[in-house]
């Protein structure tokens, strides 16, 4: 069987009473005895029983679960890490429905056996439903931290739920031979689900084209992760933020669908019932916290201590006692509109505030997240009345210019910005200078600028500068394409204008600086997937391994960051290895001063899925290091050493009986007790492992 659920000799089930016999008896007109759990979190992994299913008279089982399902499927919002999961789930779920539809409809006899077969199943749909909750309730950052210990619970669902269909009494319940056959398929789904390996020698081509989906969701989720992980390494850097890592925080606040400050309310909310549940000095809230406050930092907003402060917009503080209708308020700013304008979803924004929305290339809705069909605004005459009228009623006066001017002050002027543009082209070498030096300065500062200098074909003349000989040009130039490029459109238009070879020149040629923000910039061009096969095919790779052996600490950091985010294509990984990646990310393993333990694991995990990646690290003596890691690292070394070694020892046992000669095994006992939660679970699946491998005594 896939698990050991409801096996034990504790799973037993003797009840206190009796169960009527199904002669004449039917489920839907009958008080029968049926199995109820207590209301307690269940852990199937861990050798459940049935002990807390006790006889409940006047109870209809099939409709508690098919209430249960219908609440799953009312569940929306998943939260993006694991929405397809979800989704998922919830389908698979649903074809029980009509399963139960018979047995209610048909008024089927059941016996006492089907009975706690159905109680099982209950128990089993408690759990998703609670899971389901929590993806759809829960803090979006904790969740992108937590993917894999989330896809754990997700896999216990499927095992279990898969357990306990294998051991339904068919032949006693009367249901039809067509829902049988679905709910067999549904069985046939959850073991390859459950049990990706044990496909074995069945040859029905639905059964042949579901381990097929499941494969290539398996293969696209694993390119979704390790994305997701380097954007993570990233964020979670204790050095101070640049140009490069904010990039990385505005992709991960778009992935995580934090993008408005009713978003982040809500964030802040549901880390506070987090914090409440795990405590306030855990590891996963403290990191969770640490990204909050850097994406409020990167957003504008203020950043407060999320325990003591009042979840609530700065404006609605000044007036306590006042109650503001929530129409009132702009949904983008949490402000009292001045000016509400209709966009095409129906939905009412402040003028200025949906504008700056739109002026940044964003064709979607804020609030529905639906695209628009067009960006015309329609005065919102009717609510501005009303506004006006409440407004005088309780002498409320609107913030001044100065409350509503941005941290960074003023905007700049457009054309402020085309009369820089023009000054790129000048023949004189200090205007040019200046001018490049202020455009370094106001597309950091400003990001609202960026469009704005695109707009004006500030991109072009800033590529050809990079040719320039004076060193200062060079390095001011590159350095504003990095801060364009954070603006998704403006990666293309970089691409497109054949910045990238001339960026790699740079990276070979230039000042320590031009090498580091040029590395930087081809971090952020790769987020394009187009754009990492074009970096690859422009001799990208070698220039970056290099400024890895060569660099400084910061060109060390944004070298493996590039790499890591190049090596997501799977071509390219062979690529950096025929570059030499593996020797100079040996020594930063080595040497702890640098720092870089962690970002050097990670890349390693990376390399690790790519057969050339396993052969070459099996040439260094690399598993001893990974074991002095695991044995003296921090908590966070000895979790990415762990995971390398789990990675490699899946294709080759040899390296877990390596790793035992240089004494790992006691050091992965210490850790599955006291290491962090996925180190316990990267030590615990290496235990299996041994105790699974041909190769081991």
């Amino acid at each position: 069987m896939i698990s050991p659920f409801f096996q034990s000799p504790a799973a037993e089930v003797r009840p206190t009473g009796t169960v009527s016999s199904c002669s004449g008896k039917k489920l839907s007109r009958t008080s029968i005895v049926v199995f109820r759990e207590r209301d307690v979190d269940v852990d199937f992994r861990r050798g459940v029983t049935l002990e807390g299913i006790t006889q409940q008279n006047d109870v209809d089982l099939v409709q508690e679960s098919v209430s249960l399902i219908e609440y799953a499927a009312r569940l929306k919002n998943f939260r993006s890490t694991q929405r397809q999961e979800c989704y998922s789930l919830v389908r698979r779920l649903k074809i029980l429905v009509p399963f139960y539809d018979e047995i209610r409809l048909f008024g089927a006899c059941i016996p006492p056996n089907s009975v706690a077969a159905l109680s099982k199943l209950k128990k089993v749909l408690c759990l998703a439903k609670k899971l389901l909750k929590t993806c759809s309730d829960g803090s979006k950052i904790f969740l992108a931290l937590e993917t894999e210990a989330m896809m754990v619970k997700f896999n216990a669902v499927y095992e279990n739920l898969c357990q306990v269909l294998d051991e339904m009494p068919y032949d006693e319940i009367n249901v039809s031979v067509e829902v049988k056959e679905q709910v067999s398929f549904l069985f046939l789904f959850l073991f390859f689900k459950a049990c990706s390996n044990a496909i074995g020698m069945l040859k029905i081509r639905q059964v042949e084209l579901m381990v097929t989906q499941l494969r290539r969701g398996k293969r696209r989720k694993h390119s979704q992760d390790m994305e997701l992980a380097v954007d993570l390494m990233v964020i979670s850097s204790k050095t101070n933020e640049r140009t490069a890592d904010i990039a990385v925080i505005e992709r991960l606040a778009k992935k995580l669908d934090l993008h408005t400050v009713e978003d982040f309310k809500k964030e802040t909310i549901a880390l506070r019932i987090l914090a409440e549940e795990r405590g306030q000095t855990s590891e996963c809230v403290v990191q969770a916290i640490e990204i909050l406050d850097k994406f409020k930092r990167i957003l504008g907003l203020e950043v407060t201590n999320i325990f003591k402060e009042p979840v609530k917009p700065k404006m609605l503080e000044k007036s306590q006692s006042l109650v503001i209708p929530h129409e009132f308020l702009c949904p983008i700013t949490l402000e009292v509109m001045r000016d509400p304008v209709i966009i095409a979803s129906g939905q009412t924004f402040e003028r200025e505030s949906i504008q700056k929305w739109f002026d940044s290339n964003n064709r979607t809705c804020p609030k529905t997240r639906e695209t628009l069909a067009h960006l015309s605004l329609a005065p919102n005459h009717a609510l501005k009345n009303l506004i006006t009228q409440w407004s005088e009623k309780n002498n409320y006066k609107h913030p001044t210019t100065e409350d509503l001017q941005s941290p960074q002050g003023t905007c700049v002027k457009e054309e402020e910005i085309s009369s820089l543009v023009e000054e790129l082209c000048s023949p004189e070498l200090d205007v040019q200078l200046r001018a490049v030096k202020d455009i370094r300065m106001l597309t950091k500062e400003q990001p609202e600028s960026r469009v704005l200098f695109a707009n004006c074909r500030a991109i072009p003349a800033l590529v050809k500068l990079l040719s320039y000989p004076n060193p200062k040009i060079q390095e001011h130039a590159v350095t504003s394409l990095l801060n364009l490029s954070i603006e998704d459109t403006n990666k293309k238009l970089i691409a497109q204008e054949r910045a990238i070879p001339i960026i790699i020149g740079v990276l070979r040629n230039g000042s320590m600086e031009s090498r580091e923000n040029s590395a930087a910039a081809l971090f952020s061009l790769s987020m394009l997937d187009e754009n990492k096969v074009t970096i690859a095919l422009s001799e990208g790779i070698p220039a970056l391994v290099e400024l890895l052996k060569s660099g400084s600490v910061r060109g060390k950091k944004d070298a493996v960051t590039a790499l890591f985010n190049l090596c997501l294509n799977q071509a390219n990984k062979a690529r950096a290895i025929d570059a030499g990646i593996v020797p100079p990310l040996q020594l930063l393993v080595k040497d702890k001063r640098i720092g870089m333990v962690d970002e050097a694991l990670s890349m390693f995990l990376l390399l690790a899925t790519h057969p050339q990646g396993r052969y070459e690290i099996g040439k260094l003596p690399f598993i001893g290091m990974l074991v002095d890691v695991i044995r003296d690292g921090t908590p966070k070394n000895k979790e990415c050493a762990a995971s390398v070694l789990l990675e490699l020892s899946l294709n080759n046992s040899c390296h877990i009986l390596a790793a035992l000669q240089f004494g790992v095994y006691e050091h992965l006992v210490e850790m599955s007790q006291t290491g962090t939660n996925r180190a316990q679970r990267k030590a615990n699946a290496i235990f299996q492992l041994m105790r699974t491998s041909d190769q081991l005594p």
